[in-house]
């Protein structure tokens, strides 16, 4: 894995947990979607530096590398 794919990876992963905590509570929800435009934009420049936009298996196959409970077999 590229440098530049790991980031990728790890700014996803970082996002995903930022979204989980932000939506934990739905009647908090509101005021903490707002949060996620930092992780947001991390991930978008991160995908566009590793050259995976477009290419979501590739960048999913390298997610699960790093979270394989989110590959669907860890349940």
């Amino acid at each position: 894995m590229r440098n530049a794919e790991l980031a990728a990876a790890q700014a996803y992963v970082r996002l995903l947990e930022a979204t989980r905590a932000a939506l934990a509570d739905p009647d908090d929800g509101p005021l903490y979607v707002p949060l996620l435009a930092s992780p947001i934009a991390e991930a978008d420049g991160a995908l566009q530096r590793a050259g995976l936009c477009g290419n979501e298996s590739r960048f999913f196959d390298l997610v699960s590398s790093l979270q394989p409970s989110m590959s669907g077999s860890g349940h």
